[in-house]
């Protein structure tokens, strides 16, 4: 069986967690900060595991 390459594009991105999860960052913090509310941009610092249906085309991305 030939080994699995990892997709380094879902490697920066995504993250697996010690029980097999995956955590992903939010978007929409990089720029224009400044219209957005103190709330929504403290929110949007913490990361948050992957939707369930996304979450096996995710796994096979990031095999190891």
């Amino acid at each position: 069986m030939p080994k699995l390459k990892t997709h380094k594009g879902a490697a920066k991105r995504f993250k697996k967690t010690a029980s097999g999860k995956v955590k992903r960052g939010h978007s929409h913090l990089r720029h224009m900060l400044t219209s957005k509310s103190h709330k929504r941009k403290k929110k949007l610092g913490h990361s948050v595991l992957v939707s369930d249906a996304d979450t096996p085309k995710i796994k096979r991305m990031i095999p190891y």
